[in-house]
């Protein structure tokens, strides 16, 4: 399966875990990523506050790259990205003014025809297409599926399977092993771009999705997004200080569970990287009833 690869800047700097865990993971799920030239920012957080015709112009701009280097299908891993192109792409097919405005502001020809897919697209037609390798170390832990407001907001652009209880990140995780819990936070707001300007705002936000996960019995939460695993992670100082929920539970990407299912290692992961220390003790599958 050959992808188009919009990374993003997050992938490249804070977050350069996700990138190298998806990369590692990539070749055994039998996907090829095809990185844009010269792509740029897509202006999450802060363009569409600012001004509307750069919002749009940003994503246009990376959306009309991939157009032009022939692909049809393009990765976007990180969920602010997915949401910036996706919303711009649904904008500019409605307004085809406002497409021929924007295509002058970014001197390239934007026409909508390329398939945004965010990183559990990704990993769900992989796992259906079966080209998905064996899983020799099952991630038999208890995990809350955490998919925060990017990946499942607007419901009628992203097509969210259910936009209150979505169920791809489960039913993936449930391929490598791991018990997916039922619990009440998995699409609730983590704080998002208020981890720098509003760090209380995160830390009361973000320490009700612990407590919740906590409460549940969880293990690990799993993420796919970049703020939310910042703010889940980097934290948990300020989430202890202000809430005082206290809390060892680690939160890794979904890339990275499915890498340590497949047996990589966890330098190749990214797990070196995490502020809460990743220490899932491997325990043995439990046996059928």
């Amino acid at each position: 399966m050959k992808l188009g690869y919009f990374p993003g800047c997050s992938l490249l700097g804070s977050s350069r875990e996700y990138n190298e865990s998806l990369q590692a993971i990539a070749p055994r799920l039998g996907i090829e990523l095809v990185e844009i030239p010269d792509w740029n920012c897509c202006g999450a957080t802060a363009a569409h506050s600012m001004s509307h015709r750069l919002a749009l112009a940003l994503p246009a701009r990376i959306l009309a790259l991939a157009e032009k280097a022939g692909l049809t299908e393009l990765a976007v891993p990180c969920s602010a990205c997915y949401s910036r192109l996706l919303a711009t792409h649904q904008e500019l097919t409605e307004n085809p003014g406002l497409c021929s405005e924007v295509n002058t502001v970014i001197e390239m020809e934007y026409r909508g025809t390329v398939n945004i897919l965010n990183v559990l697209d990704v990993l769900t037609k992989a796992f259906a297409n079966g080209s998905s390798p064996e899983v020799s170390q099952p991630f038999n832990h208890k995990v809350a599926c955490y998919y925060g407001c990017y990946l499942v907001r607007p419901p009628k652009a992203v097509k969210a399977d259910h936009p209150e209880d979505p169920q791809a990140m489960d039913q993936i995780m449930k391929k490598i092993g791991a018990d997916p819990l039922d619990w009440a936070f998995k699409v609730e707001c983590c704080g998002a771009g208020f981890s720098v300007s509003r760090t209380d705002v995160v830390a009361r936000l973000s320490g009700k999705i612990l407590e919740d996960a906590a409460k549940r019995g969880a293990e690990a939460i799993i993420v796919a997004c970049p703020m939310c695993h910042s703010n889940l992670d980097l934290r948990r100082d300020a989430i202890a200080k202000g809430t005082g929920v206290k809390s060892d539970i680690p939160a890794l990407y979904i890339t990275q569970a499915i890498g340590l299912a497949l047996g990589l290692d966890r330098k190749s992961l990214g797990l070196h990287r995490h502020i809460v220390p990743v220490c899932l003790k491997q325990k043995e599958p439990q046996a059928a009833a």
